[in-house]
């Protein structure tokens, strides 16, 4: 039976690189995949592109309003998976038709996104909380904070200062802000230090 992934992390844990990973092993076996994202996610235009090189042509970016089932059920049901970067994205609807994928068309689909905006809220990324309530797996995608610590929250600077309020999309890259992963305690001093 096919199954919904949800892989989530903190900020710069490795998640496109992994999704990336999935479908060079795919494809070096002989399968084909599908790999889109967000057409929100601006930066890099349709390709991803990791912190540490690797890069990759989107299959196609999706709006708000695509349906993700209609669009794979009739461009790419030959794929042998679907995988979904910024996952988080996701209307709670794309994340419902990406479970129909799974069961009407038996195509395995692995999402990978952040699962906490960056003022720390589960709901905050609608996305993210409907996988997080249908997935049939969930996985941690683990990295460290600045301390050497787990980090579990994505922290939005302005000029080396923590923002803890704002818009819940501001894409890095679009003025001089800066997401970094941190720990719990890490993003209690700066929250503290403001």
């Amino acid at each position: 039976m096919a199954k919904l992934y949800f892989r989530y992390g903190a900020m710069g844990c490795g998640k496109t690189m992994q999704l990336l990973q999935v479908a060079f092993n795919y494809e070096e076996r002989g399968h084909k995949v599908c790999v889109i994202k967000p057409a929100t996610d601006t930066k890099n235009g349709t390709k991803l592109l990791t912190r540490i090189g690797p890069e990759r042509e989107t299959d196609f970016c999706f709006e708000r309003s695509t349906d993700l089932f209609k669009k794979i059920s009739s461009e790419y049901k030959d794929v042998h998976c679907v995988l979904v970067d910024e996952s988080q994205f996701l209307t709670p609807r794309q994340a419902d038709e990406l479970m129909m994928v799974t069961i009407k068309l038996g195509i395995p689909v692995m999402a990978y996104g952040l699962r906490l905006n960056f003022r720390c809220e589960d709901g905050g990324f609608e996305g993210a909380t409907r996988l997080l309530q249908i997935a049939h797996d969930i996985e941690e995608i683990k990295t460290i904070c600045e301390c050497g610590h787990k980090a579990t929250y994505n922290a939005r600077f302005l000029d080396d200062k923590l923002l803890a309020d704002g818009p819940d999309i501001l894409i890095d890259g679009t003025s001089k802000i800066e997401y970094r992963a941190l720990c719990p305690a890490c993003y209690q001093k700066y929250l503290e230090e403001n």
